[in-house]
């Protein structure tokens, strides 16, 4: 063999290398051949799927694909349901993430789905078999006191004989609900709040999907509207990995890292 020859073997050599090299690398990096779960976010009471924006942005940065359904905040029965539904058109592992009232709603939408490989509570209400969430908040709950100080009461066509849409008043939501959101930001999100209805907030939960579904919480220990406390009893009693984070009932918008974080811990559970 010429000595011309021979450095383009080399070369030849170390291109298909590469190449090679290139397509599996990463297929042993990720999760030992398995995908990466899908990312499910579910939102509260008062907010929307752009409440989850900064959190989304990170997981898809960090290669999740993430899916952040509507929330329909009308029975839990039938909110449980939609998301229940929206799940099983899903393919591979899903780790299903709640705030506030959609800890709720993911407490029985994932009771049943074997592809729901983790429960992940951001501020969020994880109910019993037969509670239902406003008691839950806590006693010292902003909202703990006498509802025509904190809600605005909106009729809505269709509902059932004394049920009506719940708006949190101006005050109320800037100063509870978004504590630690920036003032300007705050007021910027209280027009377009999405009301929870009486009925949502009253009715009581079916089997937990904690018992059976590794969980886990974080904590707002700034939190106004579901208690410090009542989200400790919560997160205990569902024996989720507990983490804690200085901030409001928005933890979601106010720290996003933090809260991303947790989600990836659980995500790589799935492993």
């Amino acid at each position: 063999m010429s000595r011309t020859r021979l450095p383009r073997l080399l070369t030849a050599l170390l291109a298909v290398l590469a190449v090679v090299l290139t397509a599996v690398t990463p297929a042993a990096a990720s999760y030992s051949g398995k995908p990466k779960p899908t990312i499910v976010l579910v939102h509260g009471a008062w907010a929307d799927g752009s409440s989850w924006a900064k959190v989304t942005s990170r997981l898809q940065s960090d290669g999740y694909t993430v899916r952040v359904p509507p929330n329909p905040l009308r029975r839990l029965e039938s909110d449980a349901a939609t998301i229940r539904l929206f799940l099983s058109t899903l393919s591979g592992p899903i780790v299903l993430v709640g705030h506030s009232y959609g800890g709720a709603v993911i407490t029985n939408a994932a009771t049943g789905n074997p592809n729901v490989k983790a429960l992940v509570y951001v501020d969020g209400f994880a109910p019993a078999q037969g509670e239902a969430v406003f008691p839950l908040a806590g006693e010292d709950s902003a909202l703990a006191v006498d509802p025509t100080t904190v809600f605005d009461f909106v009729p809505y066509p269709g509902g059932p004989a004394g049920d009506v849409d719940l708006y949190l008043k101006r005050e109320t939501f800037l100063t509870s609900f978004a504590s630690g959101v920036p003032r300007r930001e705050a007021e910027l999100l209280y027009p377009s709040q999405r009301p929870l209805t009486l009925a949502a907030g009253t009715d009581v939960s079916g089997p937990p999907a904690y018992a059976t579904i590794p969980s886990w919480y974080v904590l707002g220990t700034r939190d106004q509207i579901i208690t410090p406390t009542a989200q400790e009893f919560m997160a205990e009693r569902a024996n989720a990995r507990i983490t804690r984070v200085k901030a409001g009932h928005l933890v979601l918008i106010t720290n996003p890292s933090a809260v991303t974080k947790v989600i990836e811990q659980a995500a790589r559970a799935t492993r």
